[in-house]
């Protein structure tokens, strides 16, 4: 069997301070075809696999200086193998207590002193199944974002030139055209612009997603961005009979900046540009109200609450676990592509925040966005 053979059937590491335990295991997987590379101690074995990642680690339990269960621990908290996965494979001659801990640690399996040979090359076969598993997963995970990426970015370019030249249309740019024909462009608009508003937040997702997505760190005026957004979309409330109002009665008018928090504005403002959007979207009477509160007590976390509340359809019980979870769209026949409030939480917890959700059918609902003070 030819050497690139060979490194097709895995890659593992051996870890044990006794060398003539390491030459039995070398010698029987290599006996398999297996690479197999040893090493006599944990911190060793930890440059190892920082260096180099191989496919399986057998680990003893029992070594001087930094033992298998430390090993275990520090791999399982490094972020660098959370998107590479190592099985490891304990081997112990201790009792039962002794694997719990070590599978509480993070192992996957674990095999006792004296072992048997066929039970050892078993239990190895079936690590490495689940390692290939895995890299095919995280391979499909990495090509699907990665198609999806490159599909919304190419989208981005004919919505752009579309909304430019119906807006040319609009304008009577190259010619006159009839009151009926402009309200027919002003529809097709909305249409391109509300798919072009899909794309991006699609995108932004899987920027999100995939650890692209950096965030600036300012000095923001909640108060002001959301009196922002509410003026920008003051006209698809206006064609509702809509109200929309403001309340800041709730801040702390003696307090040095009312309303204020560390973040990025731009993505704050996506936040409550989608909240609202969707409190219009979903609400046929009545209005939606925005609520700014906060809180400054020396003793705990200073934080900005911002309700946004409609008295629109309201959401069902069975749906609000689940509400801001990834292309989960409510029943209501106006919901939309179902990514808009993942991404909202998303951003919402990348600044140390959160959003919750209290609904009622028939009455409405309240998403409340809660952010740290930091200031």
């Amino acid at each position: 069997m030819s050497v690139v053979e060979q490194s097709n059937k895995g890659k593992i590491l051996a870890v044990d301070d006794t060398r003539d335990n390491l030459i039995l295991v070398q010698t029987i997987l290599e006996s398999e075809d297996y690479e197999v590379d040893i090493v006599s101690d944990g911190i060793s074995a930890l440059k190892y696999v920082e260096q180099t990642p191989p496919d399986l680690i057998l680990l003893d339990v029992m070594m001087p200086g930094m033992d298998g269960y430390e090993v275990t621990n520090r791999i399982r908290k490094n972020p660098a193998f959370l998107k590479n996965y190592i099985p490891i494979l304990l081997i112990t001659a201790f009792h039962e207590s002794s694997v719990v801990e070590g599978l509480d640690a993070g192992a996957d399996d674990f095999i006792r002193k004296p072992f048997d040979t066929d039970e050892l090359l078993a239990r190895v076969r079936s690590l490495m199944r689940l390692k290939k598993s895995l890299d095919e997963q995280q391979k499909m995970a990495r090509q699907r974002e990665d198609f999806v990426s490159r599909l919304t970015h190419d989208l981005r370019t004919p919505l752009v030139a579309a909304d430019r030249m119906l807006g040319l249309f609009q304008q009577e740019t190259f010619c006159k055209i009839s009151p009926e024909m402009k309200q027919a462009i002003s529809v097709m608009i909305r249409s391109n612009q509300n798919l072009m508003q899909m794309v991006n937040t699609l995108l932004e997702v899987y920027r999100m997603e995939a650890g692209k997505k950096t965030f600036n760190d300012e000095v923001c005026n909640l108060p002001e961005i959301v009196q922002e957004v509410v003026s920008e979309l003051a006209p698809l409330a206006n064609e509702k009979n809509l109200t929309v109002k403001v309340d800041t009665s709730g801040l702390e008018p003696n307090q040095k900046d009312p309303g204020f928090v560390m973040g990025d504005a731009l993505e704050l403002r996506r936040i409550f540009n989608n909240l609202l959007g969707n409190a219009i979207k979903f609400t046929d009477t009545g209005g939606i109200t925005i609520r700014l509160t906060e809180n400054n007590n020396s003793s705990e976390k200073n934080w900005v609450k911002i309700a946004v509340e409609d008295t629109g359809y309201g959401i069902a019980p069975e749906d609000q676990a689940t509400i801001f979870e990834r292309f989960r769209q409510g029943r209501n026949k106006r919901s939309g592509s179902g990514l808009g409030l993942h991404l909202s939480h998303r951003i919402a917890e990348a600044h140390g925040g959160n959003i919750t959700l209290s609904s009622e059918l028939g009455k409405g609902s309240v998403f409340t966005v809660k952010l740290p003070k930091n200031m």
